[in-house]
């Protein structure tokens, strides 16, 4: 999604001159293009977010539009009050952009783990929260970003993220999209668990009848997609690399019983714990219980008890 980011970032950059681009200390391989073609526009403040987001913010209020660039828990729990009191107090059209969402560093260890930040994020006021399924939907959403006002927390994998789009869908932040029509359950993922969703329901693919809705935006939720996965499946399984304490299940989940659905919810995501592990993503996917064998055999229980209720 790095790549896919950068590209769609670039674009903007071209038909907006009030984009400017903020890292701290991260990714200049990938970003020479970049800085050689907008001089000026691209800045490195060294190891220190919570002084970038203050930069930001103050660039944002003198007419520019940036985007500032960090791994996930260094752009976002460790600069957390800057992010509150300066952009959305302030309501600045600010992009956060987080890469390596849930365990895509996993090697690196819980310190790298990104699994409370979706939370986090969508607490803040006046902040869109937005979690690309895979590189088509990143570059995409970046052209979104910029035509909107206000700020924004834009959640990214890491390299190599897997393509599910095969021609570019119609994206619309706040505005899910639906990859696969089903009648029996509905599973709708955030981020890069898309991939897996999909996979999940390959591996279905006979047993039960599975709809795959690629919900990029977790706020605001596209109200209008759960209404329809309401009235036209039986359950709701929902698919983030995330802790499910107060992410996009949780946010599902109130939107649910905001409006008084009856359709039964399950919720995929990581434990309420830290993993003392390191490993690959799709190791440490698999030590939280997300793999796609592991969420197939899981709806294939529940469905069942869904049938016998």
């Amino acid at each position: 999604m790095r790549n896919a980011f950068i590209r769609g970032l670039t674009a903007l950059a071209a038909k907006d001159p009030s984009v400017v681009f903020l890292t701290a200390d991260l990714g200049f391989k990938l970003f020479d293009d970049f800085a050689a073609r907008f001089p000026g526009r691209f800045m490195n403040v060294g190891v220190a977010e919570a002084n970038m987001i203050g930069v930001a913010a103050g660039l944002a209020l003198g007419g520019y539009r940036p985007f500032v660039y960090s791994i996930v828990p260094f752009a976002t729990l460790r600069c957390f009050e800057q992010i509150r009191n300066d952009v959305c107090y302030n309501k600045v059209p600010v992009t956060v952009v987080g890469v390596g969402g849930g365990f895509a560093y996993g090697p690196n260890g819980p310190t790298h783990h990104a699994t409370e930040d979706i939370a986090v994020m969508r607490s803040l006021p006046n902040l869109t929260v937005v979690c690309p399924g895979d590189p088509v939907e990143a570059e995409l959403a970046v052209m979104a970003i910029g035509e909107q006002q206000g700020p924004t927390y834009l959640r990214l994998g890491r390299a190599g993220d897997p393509v599910v789009h095969t021609t570019k869908p119609d994206f619309c932040l706040g505005k899910a999209i639906t990859l696969q029509r089903g009648s029996d359950c509905s599973l709708i993922s955030t981020g890069g668990m898309l991939p897996v969703a999909m996979e999940a329901a390959e591996l279905l693919r006979g047993e039960i009848s599975c709809q795959v809705v690629s919900m990029h935006t977790v706020k605001p939720l596209d109200g209008i997609a759960l209404r329809d996965c309401c009235r036209e499946t039986q359950a709701i399984f929902t698919l983030e690399e995330h802790s499910l304490t107060g992410g996009f299940g949780s946010a599902v989940g109130e939107w649910l019983a905001g409006h008084r659905m009856q359709t039964p919810l399950h919720s995929f995501g990581s434990r309420d714990s830290f993993l003392h592990v390191s490993g690959s993503q799709d190791y440490l996917r698999e030590a939280s219980g997300i793999s796609a064998r592991q969420i197939a055999q899981t709806i294939r229980l529940r469905m069942s008890e869904t049938a016998l209720a």
